[in-house]
């Protein structure tokens, strides 16, 4: 059972290909690597995937859903946490909290029950009146994936979601990631630069660089097939030394965010 298909998927830019006729599969209930140099192609890819750009061509199933013919449906089914943060700095924790359930049209009946399981789970009940202004990177980190699962999502988008943090942070919210996604029974689908966490936290990786999937496996696959060491090495020796530059059309995690709402 996958809750991800993806089909001969293109998508260009004039005559700039940045996606090129890519296929992969993400099983159920698995954490997904999708790795890649920047300006690889990772970035388009999570867009189309989540209903904020059509594909030129190629076809993609969310949980059995079309992004691009049933965009209602796909969104119901995933949350997201984008690369740079997407709280409100100037409401509560809670009220961050509560306003994405509202959204996302959660019962009453559930909402502050689930909230309130959420932000304990991620240690943050206590500062649930504090405004998130005078929260640490880390703390608006876990904020944000206590909101990514407040809707029950079934895949948890989250792109680079430890960038920045220090590496006892990191391991915090990957415990979270990890333990949300055995418990709620959530695929995760996530990028990251750090290698040593996607090596520690993968089941399945695929790597993308200039458009085209070139290898896909599990962490120890893709070391064994290089002969490397570990997968920094193993990413370097598939994709290269020389240094990339940012995709050229990313945008700000809070107006994808804003602008996906409005879609709804």
């Amino acid at each position: 059972m996958f809750s991800i298909e993806v089909k001969n998927l293109t998508k260009k830019f004039g005559q700039f290909t940045a996606v090129d006729n890519i296929s992969f599969t993400v099983k159920k209930g698995s954490i997904f690597a999708f790795l890649g140099p920047n300006g690889a192609g990772k970035t388009t890819t999570i867009k189309m995937l989540t209903t904020l750009m059509d594909q030129t061509s190629g076809e993609m199933l969310l949980n059995g859903f079309n992004p691009r013919t049933q965009s209602n449906e796909v969104r119901k089914t995933f949350g997201i946490v984008f690369q740079d943060p997407s709280v409100d700095d100037e409401l509560t924790a809670y009220e961050n909290m509560e306003i994405h359930g509202v959204l996302y049209k959660v019962p009453n009946s559930i909402l502050k029950p689930r909230i309130e399981q959420l932000m304990k789970f991620v240690e943050l009940w206590d500062r649930k009146d504090e405004l998130v202004r005078n929260f640490s990177g880390g703390m608006k980190r876990r904020l944000e994936i206590a909101r990514g699962f407040l809707h029950h999502p079934k895949i948890l988008f989250l792109d680079e979601p430890t960038l920045g943090l220090d590496p006892q942070t990191r391991n915090h919210v990957w415990n979270y990631i990890k333990k949300l996604n055995q418990e709620e029974e959530t695929t995760v689908f996530f990028t990251t630069h750090y290698m040593a966490e996607a090596e520690k936290s993968a089941t399945e990786i695929a790597i993308i660089d200039k458009g085209k999937i070139i290898i896909q496996g599990t962490p120890d696959e893709l070391v064994k097939k290089t002969g490397s060491e570990n997968l920094e090495d193993a990413f370097i020796a598939i994709t290269g030394h020389e240094i990339r530059e940012e995709e050229a059309n990313s945008v700000d995690g809070m107006r994808l965010q804003r602008r996906m709402w409005t879609r709804k």
